[in-house]
Formats: structure tokens, C-alpha cells, sequence
């Protein structure tokens, strides 16, 4: 007696189930939500100079920008995207053209470059990332340290077509 209740109870728990979610879910595959585009932050433009050369590394190094560009929808990586940096450093402030560079992503639509160590402007620690070519939308992040003491600052684009 006690398998038939645990077998009714089962068949309707599932059956509640299929209803609660639609017969189509049983049918047809479950397809991914879209990802979402990036939103430009405000304060993201903050002395952006266009056209930053793509470098190596900006001054002395000793701190790490890094991230990933993948595309809004699919989520897909996008390699060879170009992204600009520019932050206030311990060798110059946001202003001076060198502190800008760029670089480009990789297959893995992931991007690092090394910098000088960033330090507090109007009292946070904080950097500047932006998507600045033709084929998809301009997006300017400013992602904020928790300590000016990290040596590492991590910033994630979603880009739409332009």
C-alpha cells in the first residue's frame, strides 16, 4: 500500500509539474536568455582621450587590468576587440596621455594589461575601460577598488552592434 501512495504522489508532483511549466517545455528545448548588453557607468568618460595607441604595457607596470568582451545576445567571445585604459596611477593622472593605452582581446575574448599601481582620485581607487571601435557600441566603465592596496582591477564587457 505504501509504493502505490509514493507512485500516485510522484505521478502527481510531476504532473503538477508539466502543467506549472507548459507541455511546450517537454517538446521543445530550452533555449539560453539572451545576455544582456553592458551599460556605459557614469563617470566612465572621465578624461577618455580617443585613440589611445595599442601598447605593450603602460610606464612601469605592477598592476593588472584585465577582462573579458563577449557579445550581447549569444554571449559569444569576441576576439581583436579594442579596449582603451586609463586610470590615475602613482607615475600620472587621468589627463596625461600616458596614462592612456589600449590593447587587444584574445581568441577567448579576454584582454589584460599591465599598468602603473592605481591610486585614490576624489578619494577612490578606481579605473577607466573603454569600447571605443565601429563595430559594435561605445561602452566606458569605471569600476571601483575596494583598497587602493589590490594590484589587480577586473572589468567585463558586453557588447550590441553599433
Amino acid at each position: 500500500m505504501t509504493d502505490a501512495i509514493l507512485t500516485r504522489r510522484t505521478l502527481l508532483a510531476a504532473t503538477g509539474a508539466a502543467m506549472a511549466t507548459g507541455m511546450t517545455g517537454l517538446v521543445v528545448p530550452a533555449r539560453a536568455q539572451g545576455v544582456a548588453p553592458t551599460p556605459s557607468m557614469r563617470g566612465g568618460s572621465n578624461n577618455y582621450l580617443p585613440g589611445a595607441p595599442v601598447v605593450e604595457r603602460i610606464g612601469g607596470g605592477g598592476f593588472w587590468m584585465t577582462g573579458t568582451v563577449r557579445r550581447a545576445g549569444d554571449g559569444a567571445p569576441l576576439s581583436g576587440q579594442r579596449i582603451q585604459i586609463w586610470a590615475h596611477t602613482t607615475e600620472g593622472n587621468e589627463r596625461d596621455p600616458w596614462s592612456h593605452g589600449a590593447t587587444l582581446t584574445d581568441a577567448n575574448g579576454e584582454f589584460r594589461l599591465e599598468m602603473p599601481q592605481i591610486v585614490p582620485a576624489f578619494g577612490q581607487p578606481h579605473g577607466h575601460l573603454a569600447y571605443d571601435s565601429e563595430d559594435f557600441k561605445t561602452v566606458f566603465l569605471r569600476p571601483v577598488m575596494a583598497s587602493a592596496s589590490e594590484t589587480s582591477l577586473s572589468a567585463d564587457f558586453v557588447l550590441e552592434p553599433a
